[in-house]
């Protein structure tokens, strides 16, 4: 405890107190802006790809809010390279990254009304950002650890957050940060001063928090998943937002009319992403007929949206139907070139169609996007079909790092590797001896898969004190995880002391799969 107390003590006296820019309070500072901006830009886009990618069908979209969050982002208390881009994601969201790189996902940019209300949104995260609460939770963090670096980032629920591996875990801790009520507060202040000061109304931040808390009364799925989950609202915001409406100037833009206008293409594909979400859900329960018909219904409102196509892709895949699932995969990725999962995905059905070459390009295509257990899972199995065991167990490495069925498929097959060579890794042997005087083993199988036939061989001193050699083989199966006891027919002797002389290596064993 003292040595950690030195630690952080050594840590504020080297990196200080800073003045934040947007509150003009003192904080210790331990990331400078150059880590922040750095921090997110390489993160901006894995973050975005576990998130659905971004909105391609109708490009003005993200235009349009990334013009309305540079005009807001200008008149703020911080000068940082501001991004603002539009996820393809019906969830209601949004999230700001370290150094002002920002997303909104087109599931929050349905429930609003005006581009004010898309300015409060804006504003909040910008505060997120310009107050460096994104970098202060990440240093909490950091004084926990007694490190300087920012790993171990938790992540939370989403499609693909257990499914990333390296660098990307650091990006699916960052956009679910939950933060606490206190900058909750500040970013809702500062945020409705700043859409004040670029000419909105601050009272359309009044009316998006009562909307937010008529919402979390009626306990949506998607926004509990969502903004709610890591913005909770609450009636204690929405009397916070009255009182620093009072203060502010009254009036100012609203713009109805031109917001529904820019959300005119997104407004009239509802349906489709609602028949899409339907799809999703009836194809996770296996109910496939139906979920193929919620593809088709989708695909009719908006052809131009891949995660359409790929819906029908993966049922077709999981169908068997592997040429139909590839020639969907293909329209999605002709319709969207920079989304990781239509790769992965035709990269695993060229797998399945033994187009090995094709196969490695597409996953490997995939891992340039966003690295996950399942891409370097299945390269990893491409590697040892073709015989490079050595290549094979790097990227089994790699996937064994996630809490996911692909994760667990790479560390059997890593068992499988190593377990030949390195039986004894798995199998723990603990000697002792009976009341009688004979030394008993008990056998522990450590490894995932249950062990078979193990032969060991075993140095023992005979009653004489001369050194003996034999073997025994264990038959029978030890399941994964469980232990057995054995006789080893050596005594009886008389005290504990041989247990020291006793060496027992395993020669053999197989696993059962």
């Amino acid at each position: 405890m003292r040595k950690l107390a030195y630690l952080l003590l050594s840590i504020i006296l080297i990196y200080g107190c800073a003045v934040n820019p947007v509150t003009g309070s003192r904080e210790l500072s331990l990331i400078s802006e150059n880590q922040e901006i750095s921090i997110g830009q390489k993160n901006y886009g894995p973050s975005r790809q576990m998130q659905g990618g971004d909105y391609t069908v109708n490009p003005d979209l993200t235009d349009y809010v990334n013009s309305v969050g540079q005009k807001v982002a200008r008149v703020s208390d911080r000068k940082l390279p501001y991004e603002f881009v539009v996820l393809n994601n019906i969830t209601p969201n949004a999230w700001a990254l370290p150094g002002g790189k920002i997303a909104v996902n087109m599931g929050l940019l349905i429930e609003l009304k005006s581009e004010a209300e898309l300015a409060a949104v804006l504003g909040h995260e910008i505060v997120h950002a310009a107050a460096k609460h994104g970098a202060q939770s990440m240093q909490h963090g950091m004084l926990l650890q007694g490190a300087l670096i920012a790993t171990g980032i938790a992540m939370q629920g989403n499609d693909y957050a257990n499914l990333v591996v390296g660098g990307a875990q650091v990006a699916a801790g960052l956009i679910h940060t939950k933060y606490g009520r206190d900058d909750e507060l500040e970013s809702d202040y500062y945020g409705m001063i700043y859409m004040s000061r670029a000419g909105y109304d601050p009272m359309a931040a009044i009316g998006l928090q009562e909307t937010f808390v008529r919402l979390n009364k009626n306990r949506s799925p998607n926004w509990l998943a969502g903004l709610f989950a890591s913005h909770p609202p609450s009636i204690e915001r929405v009397e916070a937002n009255r009182e620093t409406a009072a203060r502010l100037p009254k009036g100012g833009f609203i713009g109805k009319e031109v917001y529904n206008k820019k959300i005119a293409t997104l407004a009239a594909d509802r349906k489709g992403y609602e028949s899409y979400a339907k799809g999703r859900e009836a194809l996770h329960k296996g109910e496939h007929d139906k979920a193929y018909g919620l593809a088709q219904e989708a695909i009719e409102v908006e052809p131009r949206e891949g995660h359409f196509h790929a819906l029908r892709g993966d049922i077709h895949l999981k169908e068997k139907k592997y040429e139909q699932a590839l020639a969907d995969y293909n329209q999605a990725i002709e319709l969207n070139k920079n989304y990781f999962y239509y790769y992965l995905q035709r990269g695993l059905t060229q797998k399945k169609l033994n187009r090995n070459r094709e196969a490695y390009a597409d996953i490997q295509a995939s891992t340039k996007l966003l690295p996950t257990a399942m891409a370097y899972n299945g390269l990893g199995e491409l590697e040892l079909a073709a015989g490079s065991n050595q290549r094979a167990r790097q990227y089994f490495t790699e996937a064994a790092s996630s809490d996911s069925p692909a994760g667990s498929a790479a560390r059997l097959a890593l068992l499988r590797l190593d377990f030949p060579q390195n039986a004894g890794k798995y199998i723990r042997i603990e000697a002792g001896l009976t009341r009688r005087g004979y030394v008993i083993a008990r056998i522990s199988n450590n490894a995932m898969l249950g062990i078979r036939d193990i032969e060991l061989q075993i140095e023992y001193p005979d009653t004489a004190g001369k050194t003996r050699r034999t073997t025994r083989l264990l038959p029978g199966v030890i399941g994964a995880g469980k232990s057995f006891s054995a006789s080893l027919d050596l005594g009886p002797y008389k005290d504990a002391s041989v247990l020291n002389m006793l060496q027992i290596r395993i020669v053999n064993a197989h696993l059962v799969e």
